[in-house]
């Protein structure tokens, strides 16, 4: 048995939602026991995002520029555009901003990333799971990146998704989800 499959997330939290109409912003908060400086590495560097994050990357995003995302389990590639690079502190691109803020040694990562409503826990539940991984990977016990449509197979991620739903008050879909019905 892999550390992967042993590996159970806890419960959910550090999550809420910025509700603007149509328009949700999913904020997350982790508290991470490495320095802003190892955080701010796995946030950029194409090799460390491999490792944990649900997208690969073909630059480095320490810089502005551009750069090109493809999401695991999809073919797309998405271009798009750091827009600030402020390491260890503030990186944006497209509509994500991380903020890294030192503290007692470690790293209190917040993750703000806009969001279509309908999947509002979806993301709560994956980024939840890939922060797990995150904190793994830079405490050297890497448990191997967890993404994709393999995550929502993932017993954890449909507890999570299940409790961030109840927390935001939002229906829980099913996956995959279902098409909507033309009337």
């Amino acid at each position: 048995m892999t550390a992967g499959e042993r590996y159970v997330p806890g419960p959910a939290n550090g999550a809420q939602v910025r509700k603007d109409g149509e328009k949700w912003t999913l904020i997350l908060v982790r508290e991470l026991r490495h320095s802003p400086e190892k955080v701010w590495q796995a946030l950029t560097d194409p090799a460390q995002l491999r490792e944990w994050a649900p997208f690969d990357v073909d630059e480095n995003m320490g810089k502005i520029g551009t750069v090109k995302i493809t999401w695991v389990g999809t073919q797309q590639t998405i271009e798009t555009r750091v827009t600030r690079a402020d390491g260890p502190k503030v990186l944006e691109y497209g509509d994500t901003r991380w903020e890294l803020e030192a503290m007692d040694g470690g790293t209190r990562l917040t993750l703000w990333t806009n969001i279509d409503r309908r999947f509002v826990s979806w993301g709560a539940a994956g980024w939840h799971i890939a922060f797990d991984v995150l904190d793994r990977l830079l405490a050297g016990e890497p448990i191997g990146r967890i993404a994709g449509g393999e995550t929502m197979k993932f017993e954890g991620w449909r507890r999570l998704n299940a409790e961030y739903a109840k927390q935001f008050g939002v229906e829980t879909l099913s996956y995959p989800p279902k098409p909507a019905h033309k009337s």
